[in-house]
């Protein structure tokens, strides 16, 4: 299927219209087939206007700067100008093409600029392949019947959670003697794949629980590896990545891991007395319980959001069974993780408790990236039928959140997120419960005693933020820029005055 259009234009303040002839194939769901024409009329138009920006400015031997006849102007700087008018109008066009009604772009062009040429007759043709968010009628979404989890924190179950909290950041005391379940140890690890060394981390502190979870693998039966050993001690173990893993050559294989335990320390919780309160930051007991109390409301609260959400999206994506390319899932794996941060951080879960939930998330990377996509697709669709768009008061909402939890300033972390280009993922987040929040509205809701929460704090295995076989890629590189290259032995184009 092809979609034709010969008067594709737009305006700037400083050219006239660009017109181009834009022919779209329908490859699959996500992916697009582009192929773009530019008449030989534009082709000259941007040949003359490179020229009219360089005679003016040209020195060449013997003329004074700007002197020289225009015909030997164009005969000096022919391939350079080439080379600029190429870029220029690919550059255009696709902004041109891109911003256009032909399709919702969720990928950069992928295309091979340096292959394209410009020819010295006839109309200038490349072509490109394109991920888009596929098309389909908006669900229908309201009146929506859901389960709301409920529960009521009991003293019992805060007892409980002080204990833990208090073997997670207490320092404890050094241990001389064996290592025991629930201590806390300082590892060094070093990995191995058919005798070579894959990856290595230094000086990883864990409580020694049954499972030991990295992003993309784990250590069944830790405790019984590491009990009974002394500081100083090493000890072997093999273990599976994950079919999910960022390096695909080590899907599915054993490697060999070796641990050296570098400190033991233990804690003693029987007893809360004012040094370890002090230690924690806390002036009584009441005000750790109460801080304990908030984190598990807190806990909970984005379980509760979770939990209305997958039955929300579970419902609207019924039929989305879009088949999606594996480029667009690779690029798009850790800026869902990304997106997954942003949003637990903001709901105040702990940072050891976010490690959790993110590498869980990264043993199932392809998997749980397919599902956020699908659903993206369809709450993004929602939030365009009611206008929803997150306003500046938004962003630093989230903002302000997110800082609270790190312990930062607003302004660190939105230059942070703006300088790794996570700002679109921000964006997305809020978008999504925007919708969601609309969709929760509009919802038939009906409490449902959560009997499993409380269960699911009872962790059985601790986490290193650490990915054995390497994480994605953050963002992309950029596959073109709106620099031509430098011809060498060539005469270098005046440079073009800066604007104001």
């Amino acid at each position: 299927m092809a979609t034709t259009n010969p008067d594709v234009e737009s305006t700037t303040d400083e050219k006239p219209e660009l017109t181009l002839d834009v022919k779209v194939e329908v490859k699959s769901t996500c992916e697009r087939h582009v192929v773009v024409t530019v008449p030989r009329a534009e082709v000259e138009r941007y040949r003359r206007d490179s020229y009219d920006d360089i005679v003016p400015k040209a020195e060449l031997p013997g003329f004074r700067a700007g002197k020289a006849p225009r015909k030997l102007v164009e005969s000096r700087f022919k391939e350079q100008v080439a080379e600029q008018v190429k870029s220029s109008l690919v550059m255009d066009s696709l902004q041109k093409v891109t911003s256009g009604d032909y399709f919702s772009a969720i990928g950069e062009p992928d295309f091979d600029f340096e292959a394209v040429q410009l020819p010295e007759e006839g109309d200038f043709v490349y072509q490109f392949r394109i991920e888009v968010r596929p098309d389909f009628e908006t669900p229908q979404w309201e009146g929506l019947k859901l389960q709301r989890p409920v529960c009521e924190v009991t003293e019992s179950h805060l007892e409980e959670r002080l204990r833990w909290t208090l073997a997670r950041f207490l320092p404890g005391e050094p241990v001389d003697g064996a290592c025991q379940s629930g201590d806390s140890v300082t590892l060094n690890g070093q990995f191995s794949y058919e005798g070579r060394n894959i990856s290595s981390f230094d000086e990883e502190k864990v409580v020694v629980r049954q499972r030991l979870c990295f992003g993309d693998a784990q250590v069944a039966g830790f405790d019984e590896l590491i009990c009974g050993k002394h500081e100083g001690e090493s000890f072997t173990t093999t273990l599976k990545i994950s079919d999910s893993a960022a390096n695909e050559e080590l899907r599915g294989k054993e490697v060999q891991a070796q641990f050296e335990i570098v400190e033991i320390r233990r804690v003693n919780v029987d007893e809360i007395g004012p040094a370890e309160l002090d230690k924690l930051g806390f002036e009584s007991t009441d005000e750790l319980r109460d801080f304990v109390r908030t984190e598990l409301q807190q806990q909970f609260g984005y379980r509760q959001q979770q939990s209305l959400r997958k039955q929300i999206v579970q419902m609207l994506t019924a039929g989305a069974n879009w088949e999606l390319p594996e480029s667009l899932v690779r690029s798009q794996t850790n800026r869902e993780l990304q997106r997954m941060i942003l949003e637990l951080q903001r709901s105040g879960i702990s940072q050891d408790d976010i490690t959790g939930y993110v590498n869980m998330a990264r043993m199932n990377a392809r998997e749980s990236t397919i599902a956020a996509l699908r659903e993206h697709f369809v709450l993004e669709k929602i939030a365009e039928d009611l206008k929803l768009e997150p306003s500046e008061a938004d962003y630093d909402r989230e903002i302000g959140l997110i800082a609270e939890q790190s312990d930062s300033t607003p302004r660190r972390i939105r230059a942070r997120l703006e300088k790794s280009g996570q700002m679109d993922a921000l964006r997305n987040q809020i978008v999504e419960r925007m919708v969601i929040e609309k969709v929760v509205e509009a919802a038939q809701l009906q409490d449902q005693q959560d009997t499993e929460f409380f269960k699911s704090l009872g962790k059985d295995s601790s986490d290193i933020d650490f990915t054995i076989a390497g994480d994605f890629a953050i963002i992309p590189e950029a596959k073109h820029d709106n620099a031509p290259p430098e011809l060498p032995g060539a005469a270098k184009l005046p440079e073009k005055d800066k604007e104001d």
